[in-house]
């Protein structure tokens, strides 16, 4: 067993409105069942961190918002973040230089518990790897769609999580998949993972079943326009303190759709009574296995930099996918 003293990390931390700030702090303190970790990369997650950025977390969903290792509380200060992979440093010898996933905000160095530890197969680049909370959403939106072979499926929103949807609807046995975007640029990510691409003035309204990830209320309207009879649409949005339009007029009633929520943090009803946590981070990790997914990474950013670069790329008008912070 390879125990240091305490260490000292440098975190990011929210503190303001559009402002980030690193500070130094500690990387927490070891014991026989924990490991010290160095970071080698953390994925950003646009959507939701993009409302902490803002303080548009509201007030009832602090509990159930707060990342699994947070530091602060919201609005703010706040350290969140739950995309990390990094090396063992220091721990039970046969965890010694392992990659591992962490669900812990961004810190270029921290310890944590064995057990909210995630081994990285090898032949999963630790970059990619960052993206196993992302896929894990949307497996568990899978789950609750209740997808099957030869099912025809609609996608509309095209950033990480809903192309995330889209590669496993297309991996489906005979499933007909459509991703919906208004970046006509997507076209290519689509038919990269085998699927058809729609503008959403072009979208069809036939689908067996619907995912909506944009996080806006248009793209809200034309994934209830693309559902057909009795057509299920999967809600997987979160709109922080916003409410948006949701347009249950028109065809809404006359075609019996029925609109669900999918939200990460509880598993699947379908697969909850056999399904734990942990196994079904390990099966989205074992998902990403899969090289067309590296297209998803965008961005790297030194993680330096990430006080003066990530608010524009959260919020400002660039287009990105997955943006990552890299620890050098």
């Amino acid at each position: 067993m390879a125990e240091p003293s305490e260490r000292s990390a440098v975190q990011l931390w929210c503190v303001a409105p559009g402002r980030y700030e690193l500070r130094r702090g500690s990387a927490g303190a070891m014991a026989a069942d924990m490991l010290t970790v160095r970071a080698l990369a953390s994925a950003v997650s646009r959507g939701t961190e993009r409302l902490v950025l803002e303080g548009a977390v509201p007030a009832g969903e602090y509990r159930r918002m707060r990342a699994p290792l947070q530091k602060g509380e919201f609005p703010f200060p706040v350290q969140y973040g739950y995309q990390s992979v990094g090396i063992v440093e220091a721990g039970p010898e046969a965890w010694l230089g392992r990659t591992v996933f962490a669900l812990h905000p961004h810190q270029d160095v921290y310890v944590l518990p064995i057990a909210s530890a995630m081994p990285v197969p090898a032949n999963i680049p630790p970059r990619r790897a960052t993206l196993a909370a992302n896929m894990e959403t949307a497996l568990n939106a899978l789950w609750d769609a209740g997808a099957g072979p030869g099912d025809r499926i609609t996608v509309v929103g095209g950033g990480v999580v809903g192309l995330l949807v889209t590669a496993l609807a297309a991996a489906l046995p005979g499933a007909d998949v459509t991703l919906v975007d208004v970046r006509p640029d997507r076209a290519a990510l689509a038919q990269a993972f085998g699927a058809a691409f729609a503008a959403p003035q072009a979208v069809r309204d036939d689908a067996d079943i619907v995912f909506h990830t944009s996080a806006t209320a248009d793209g809200l309207a034309t994934a209830l326009a693309a559902g057909g009879l009795e057509a299920r649409v999967v809600e997987m949005s979160w709109y922080g303190d916003r409410a948006p339009t949701v347009p249950l007029g028109e065809g809404f009633h006359s075609r019996r759709l029925q609109l669900i929520g999918s939200q990460v943090g509880h598993v699947s009803p379908s697969r909850r009574p056999r399904w734990s946590h942990p196994r079904r981070l390990a099966k989205a990790m074992a998902l990403l296995d899969d090289a067309r997914l590296d297209r998803l990474i965008t961005h790297v950013v030194p993680f330096a930099e990430a006080p003066s670069r990530l608010p524009a790329l959260l919020t400002g008008g660039e287009d990105a996918l997955a943006v990552l912070l890299d620890y050098g």
